[in-house]
């Protein structure tokens, strides 16, 4: 997924986190002068390395591998992990179970906790509320990994251009999508190969596609019903029709690509 705007004063900032480029993008007059852009900046990426320190699952020092270990119990692990696991079983029980925050770490293995399918659309939603909130007389966008929340609060701006990447052909956009609210997020296996698992057996899902992306309001559901979507493999389609505010670019493995509106 690809940014871009018309040409605006713009203040970029790019920060390595959650074991992603995650980029911050500010914009209005005087953006890159404006002590207050960098210092509301400054505190979203503090957010973002605090939310990885506490969910990685790669930190054995995290709170989320301290439970997986059998270490530390849900119910008394720190606030956001408890809202994250609240917000992983409301998941399930949009996505009919296609979307769960405790999976098999093998095919029949037992289940762990496994919350970062959700955690960085989340992560990245508030981190853009919170600029947008500290930061009225701007616009906001924050990409990481290709999934994006954006908030306008302009009215003599352009909207943001959010490019949807081919994934058969990085190099190649599928669409370009002109948004001013709201989130994008693709799930796929065309970058990290066969990370999205069938919740039910632990074997990799995604048969017939090589991406889904989903347009809503917001970036932690469009995030989650991406993976549901794509983890239900080529039938993905009815169940996205179900999505009111949403539209679905489906990517696939047969060369095609198609579009599903929510009703």
């Amino acid at each position: 997924m690809s940014v871009g705007t018309l040409p605006l004063d713009r203040f970029v900032h790019v920060e390595q986190v959650m074991g992603m480029p995650v980029s911050i993008h500010v914009r209005g007059p005087q953006a890159r002068l404006d002590a207050a852009v960098e210092e509301a900046v400054g505190w979203v990426v503090a957010d973002l390395h605090e939310v990885d320190a506490t969910f990685s699952t790669y930190r054995a020092d995290s709170a989320v591998s301290r439970m997986r270990r059998g270490e530390l119990d849900q119910d008394e692990a720190p606030d956001a992990v408890r809202e994250a696991a609240a917000l992983c079983e409301e998941a399930a029980r949009r996505t009919e179970g296609w979307f769960r925050g405790w999976l098999p770490d093998s095919p029949r293995g037992p289940r762990l906790f496994e919350p970062t399918g959700l955690v960085k659309g989340w992560a990245v939603e508030n981190a853009c509320r919170r600029l947008s909130g500290a930061l009225p007389a701007y616009d906001v966008l924050v990409d990481a990994g290709g999934d994006v929340a954006l908030a306008c609060r302009r009215t003599d701006t352009p909207d943001w251009t959010v490019g949807i990447e081919d994934p058969r052909d990085t190099s190649r956009l599928l669409a370009t999508l002109p948004l001013r609210s709201g989130g994008v997020a693709t799930s796929g296996s065309a970058a990290r190969g066969a990370h999205v698992l069938d919740p039910r057996s632990g074997e990799p899902g995604g048969h017939g596609l090589l991406s889904v992306t989903v347009v809503g309001p917001s970036l932690l559901w469009a995030d989650v019903y991406a993976t549901a979507a794509f983890a239900r493999g080529a039938d993905a389609d009815a169940w996205l029709a179900t999505l009111p505010g949403h539209v679905a670019l489906i990517a696939a493995a047969d060369g095609t690509s198609r579009t599903v509106t929510g009703s």
